[in-house]
């Protein structure tokens, strides 16, 4: 098999990530109870943990980008948030 058709194979297998960070959390959120409930087989844990882990890189990224923003509006000062 051709290394392109290895690959296309391969990222047909691989779910897209969602497309807002709301969306990525609430996968994550069901995906950490579905592994910490103990019930799911093995390698359902690892393709889980997977997931777990490009959702939480997903989040971190999308987080950053708007600290990154928020700095450049300040001034290049990142202030703390107030809550308010």
């Amino acid at each position: 098999m051709p290394k392109a058709a290895k690959s296309d194979l391969a990222d047909a297998l691989v779910p897209a990530l969602p497309a807002t960070y709301e969306a990525a959390l609430s996968e994550l959120e069901l995906l950490v109870g579905q592994l910490e409930s103990g019930q799911m087989p093995l390698d359902q844990l690892l393709s889980g943990y997977q997931r777990g882990a490009a959702l939480l890189a997903f989040c971190r990224d999308k987080l950053k980008a708007v600290e990154d923003q928020i700095q450049v509006l300040d001034g290049g000062q990142l202030k703390p948030w107030s809550g308010a």
